[in-house]
């Protein structure tokens, strides 16, 4: 007979840590949560906390929306089964022909639904290796496209040289406007010239791109720059998939960020913000793609009509709430607000991004734009958390402080976060957090 756990009176944090696997564990603070609403994060003992990051992008209509709530409630008291994979479901096939309609692209596309951006890129490469025979693929340095096998094999971040990439990816720099190492051209040239030499692009599957580089540090491309990478892509027959995971969606200040770029996509993968919370990822592809083999990328929860119920709501409120609009509005506001801290934080190097995903480089010299060290962000954010904001750090130095919050953040909300921002770069500069208290938080 097994016997009943016995009554844990540590906090949840020491919990977390006892049961949790660190492989599956990312944390930037001690927050630990009890529940949500809005915008808000409510932690163990009921203090609640701004989201600027929303619970990295997946909250994109905050916490507790009433649509998510009672279609969630609905899908839940009468179940129409619980995957796609074997019989349709009305929440999954409706949600299919909203994204369908939603996303700019050729005629005859279809849907494929998973439960994260990692599996949608996972799905993308196997399936785009099977159907066109072709076995390369081309993605940059700085990219992040998930956590399995296939998506981290695609994928160029420093956060994931504990995994090597898949065998003859190339692997192009990303161009940094305020770090001009390699400009635009110089990718294009460099990217020319594999072609010419090492990678025959008859080998090329398909060319992963964010259209804002996300965890390689909320970078936005040189214009043109998309447009030119899709002109060579057309050319030499190589299939063009954007991941609009944590961008996508209405988050860039348009339905999807691709769109600032006038780029027609191949295939578009969505990720994060699509569930309201709940696992849920889509890639939308062209019918002789998405068709290839029957059963060919099978999960037996992907798609169900709880998950879809939730994300068919998400999508229709961003549609008919115009929420892009408003996350333009709000995010401009926002990212002013931290541009005019830049005279009182030597810090600050440069205010980025589009809508509501901005980023924050700190600097350690603005005339070199050296990036400060992991340990200062770390400061920055358990000071911002102390404050009552939760946010987090990407980067391939880790410089660069990372704000996604909910869509529907108020202007209010968004000059709190700029003044609880402003308060924590005051404070660290000022040694009012330890190299101790932020230890335990550098795990990125």
């Amino acid at each position: 007979m097994t016997a009943e756990p016995a009554p844990n009176t540590h906090s949840l944090r020491q919990r977390d840590a006892e049961v949790i696997a660190d492989i599956a564990r990312l944390r930037f603070s001690p927050l630990s949560l009890a529940g949500g609403r809005g915008s808000r994060l409510i932690e163990e003992g009921g203090r609640e906390i701004l989201d600027l990051s929303a619970s990295a992008g997946s909250a994109g209509l905050g916490y507790g929306h009433p649509a998510i709530v009672e279609a969630v409630a609905q899908a839940t008291r009468n179940m129409a089964g619980a995957s796609l994979l074997l019989y349709p479901n009305e929440n999954a096939v409706s949600l299919a022909e909203t994204l369908l309609a939603a996303t700019p692209g050729e005629a005859g596309r279809k849907v494929w639904f998973g439960h994260s951006g990692s599996d949608a890129n996972d799905c993308a490469v196997r399936v785009l290796q099977a159907a066109t025979g072709r076995t390369r693929f081309i993605s940059f340095i700085g990219s992040y496209h998930g956590n399995l096998s296939g998506s981290m094999g695609v994928s160029g971040h420093t956060a994931m040289t504990h995994t090597l990439p898949r065998p003859g990816l190339v692997l192009l720099p990303y161009p940094d406007p305020f770090r001009p190492r390699f400009s635009a051209e110089a990718v294009l040239d460099l990217l020319d010239y594999q072609f010419e030499t090492t990678c025959p692009p008859q080998q090329v599957a398909a060319l992963f791109v964010e259209p804002l580089m996300s965890d390689g540090g909320l970078i936005v491309p040189p214009p043109g720059f998309l447009k030119a990478l899709a002109e060579r892509c057309r050319r030499h027959g190589i299939k063009l998939v954007v991941d609009e995971v944590k961008v996508g969606l209405g988050r860039s200040g348009l339905m999807h960020c691709f769109e600032h770029e006038d780029v027609l996509p191949d295939m578009v993968v969505f990720g994060k913000g699509l569930g309201g919370g709940l696992p849920l990822s889509a890639l939308v592809g062209p019918r002789d793609i998405m068709d290839h083999a029957p059963a060919f990328a099978l999960q037996t929860t992907a798609g169900n009509p709880v998950a879809t119920a939730a994300g068919r709501v998400v999508v229709e409120t961003i549609l008919r709430e115009r929420l892009w609009e408003h996350a333009a509005r709000v995010g401009l506001i926002f990212a002013d607000g931290l541009r005019a801290l830049a005279d009182r934080h030597a810090c600050i190097g440069e205010v980025r991004g589009r809508g509501l995903a901005v980023g924050l480089d700190l600097v350690a010299d603005r005339a070199t734009r050296a990036p400060v060290p992991v340990t200062t962000t770390a400061k920055v954010i358990y000071r911002g958390y102390e404050l009552g904001a939760a946010f987090s750090y990407v980067g391939l130095k880790g410089n660069v402080l990372e704000f996604t919050p909910p869509l529907t953040l108020t202007e209010a909300e968004a000059r709190e976060g700029v003044a609880i921002v402003d308060q924590a770069l005051a404070d660290v500069a000022a040694g009012r957090v330890s190299d101790a208290a932020v230890a335990p938080f550098m795990m990125w």
